[in-house]
């Protein structure tokens, strides 16, 4: 779960980033990003797909044919996240990942439902369009709670699930997650987030055990997508959601045996500071059936441990 981590020197950086926002004061379009200098064309080369929903245009990727595989990603990342992922089973699946309205590439409203379950709901709206079934649902951080909060409600349209680090059960209790929730929403918190852009910046490379793993490219594309205040609404409403849904993430978890019939493999950072590995073990108790493969690594397995996460996927997939 996020943390907050405040140093003397980010003050100054904010006096940087509202001197550089006067050189930015337009929003900048979603469809633009791809066009900037330092987007990562090689490490994501897919073809930018848009579907309209009625809060404003999501951007996914479709790579490849076959049996189709979801990846849904959290906060403050997007679908670049799983780029090697998609690269890599495309060649055999259908590989299909969203950025949240509010994310990467998708468009960035001031006001917009961006609670969890109003992602998951864009989400579903998006899955019946494209008319997917079986689906192999992968999911992260908040994509926890969103992407099996949609599988819930559409347990027909699923076939596999692979859990990375996530939740999916209330909060509110959570003396933690009630820490944070309280800072986020305090003057402080808000000037952080909308102002420094303090978690792409700050927050994502602390969720790394080897923070050697954050080059220079890969921060970028996390920092840049959320180029000034407007656009990073996103960032700050599902960070108040930690606790703000935790009833929702109550209601999600009471209806968890929904999920007992469908095959599960969790991949899991057990150096990860913010998702510890206590709820692992609430994962496991809930669905002892579960494969699970441990990783010496931190918050993001997809980075860190990439390599050995993709070969487990390999073999779930290959089982059947």
């Amino acid at each position: 779960m996020p943390k907050i981590f405040v140093w003397p020197k980010i003050f100054l950086l904010s006096v940087l980033q509202l001197c550089l926002s006067k050189f930015n004061s337009n929003l900048m379009k979603a469809k633009e990003i791809r066009s900037q200098s330092w987007f990562d064309q090689t490490g994501y080369p897919f073809t930018s797909q848009y579907f309209s929903t009625p809060d404003g245009d999501l951007h996914y990727v479709d790579e490849g044919q076959g049996e189709p595989i979801l990846f849904v990603h959290g906060t403050p990342v997007w679908s670049y996240l799983y780029r090697d992922f998609i690269r890599e089973f495309s060649r055999t699946h259908r590989c299909l990942a969203v950025d949240h309205l509010g994310f990467g590439l998708s468009d960035k409203p001031e006001k917009a439902g961006y609670r969890p379950r109003d992602h998951a709901q864009r989400l579903e709206m998006l899955v019946k369009h494209l008319g997917l079934k079986n689906i192999t649902l992968v999911v992260h951080d908040f994509g926890g709670p969103i992407g099996l909060g949609f599988a819930l409600a559409n347990p027909d349209l699923i076939g596999r699930l692979v859990i990375f680090n996530t939740w999916m059960w209330e909060t509110a209790h959570d003396p933690r997650a009630v820490k944070i929730d309280r800072t986020l929403r305090s003057g402080l918190g808000k000037f952080l987030y909308l102002n420094l852009n303090f978690s792409p910046r700050f927050l994502f490379k602390q969720a790394f055990a080897d923070k050697r793993k954050v080059g220079k490219v890969l921060h970028m594309q996390i920092i840049r997508v959320f180029p000034d205040r407007k656009s990073r609404m996103g960032l700050w409403e599902i960070g108040k959601a930690l606790v703000g849904e935790s009833a929702w993430y109550g209601q999600l978890w009471e209806q968890r045996a929904k999920l007992a019939p469908f095959p599960k493999l969790i991949l899991w950072g057990m150096e990860d500071k913010f998702i510890t590995p206590e709820n692992l073990e609430k994962w496991q108790s809930a669905f002892p059936e579960a494969q699970i493969r441990r990783f010496s690594c931190g918050h993001f397995v997809q980075e860190e441990a990439g390599e050995e996460a993709r070969k487990a996927l390999g073999e779930f997939l290959k089982e059947g």
